[in-house]
């Protein structure tokens, strides 16, 4: 695998077309048992199946308010993002708090491949190749100390750099939060790449959260702080607007938005007329996290 500094860009190992087609040829070979159907699922029964969506559709329709608020700014601005170097600041209950630099973070990490299935708010949906590595590994490695319950995270602040940031648009900087189960779970991501290549500035560079059970707000970009609390940390969209938008914000076709239903969603890179399709309880991961929400009324923790 290259190496975050390596020269070698993922595009000179294997060229896209062969990494989009990798899982017929796999199963042609008779080896579509390496294929982990918890990395592979985005959807119902058919997860494994849906191509991913392209790197070109992935990286130029982005929610990155930090750059605008429109679809297309994010891929229009975020050039001027300087993402090297970089350092995480991680604190509160922790065995071990301290500004960690995002090298010496990655170093022993086993970057991974997961296919996620990604849906928003507004009822658009893709399908993610995401590279990274399970966010508990890092809670791990700074040691979660037993009164800890939830994790918070925050944005980089750098208006200078991100002209959305210049508007009161939100209260920055953008903050988040998770609880520690969810935190710990699995399937809960620090992405530092998409197909294999340097995540783009436009979708989080260069470490970025991905909760694929949650609409994609909850999943903070470009982190610059993550501190372990007993409280319930605050989160941005739900201090903006708490009639809209809850802390768990899990996907929940049963739940609408105040000002649209959640019940369908159209894939993005379908065309104009791409139908809408049903959305999925826990967008599809309802089998491995479900477990997580045994009990709570969903729709009042919404």
């Amino acid at each position: 695998m290259p190496s975050r500094h390596s020269k070698l860009a993922w595009s000179d190992v294997t060229p896209k077309h062969v990494w989009m087609t990798r899982r017929q040829i796999l199963a042609a070979a008779g080896a579509a048992a390496l294929v982990s159907p918890r990395d592979g699922r985005a959807g119902e029964g058919t997860g494994a199946s849906l191509e991913p969506n392209t790197l070109e559709e992935i990286s130029s329709y982005n929610n990155f308010y930090e750059f605008g608020t429109d679809k297309s700014d994010p891929a229009r601005y975020a050039a001027a993002l300087t993402t090297d170097p970089w350092a995480i600041e991680i604190g509160g209950l922790v065995e071990r708090p301290g500004t960690y630099d995002l090298a010496d973070i990655l170093k022993g990490k086993a970057i991974e491949e997961r296919i996620y299935r990604f849906r928003c708010v507004e009822a658009w949906s893709m399908v993610v190749p995401w590279n990274g590595f399970e966010l508990r590994a890092l809670l791990e490695q700074v040691g979660v100390r037993p009164s800890a319950r939830y994790v918070a995270f925050q944005t980089l602040f750098r208006p200078e750099e991100m002209p959305g940031q210049r508007l009161p648009i939100l209260d920055w900087p953008y903050v988040e939060g998770l609880r520690l189960d969810e935190a710990m779970h699995p399937l809960t991501l620090l992405a530092t790449g998409i197909y294999g290549e340097t995540i783009p500035n436009q979708n989080g560079a260069p470490i970025r959260l991905v909760v694929p059970w949650k609409y994609g707000f909850k999943s903070i970009k470009s982190i610059v702080r993550i501190t372990l609390t007993e409280a319930e940390p605050p989160c941005t969209w739900n201090r903006q607007n708490p009639r809209e938008y809850g802390f768990y914000s899990n996907v929940n076709p049963a739940v609408d938005h105040p000002r649209w239903s959640q019940a369908t969603e159209r894939r993005i890179g379908g065309g104009l007329f791409a139908p809408r399709i049903p959305t999925l309880p826990f967008n599809g991961y309802a089998e491995e996290v479900a477990s997580l929400y045994a009990g709570m009324d969903l729709t009042k923790f919404y």
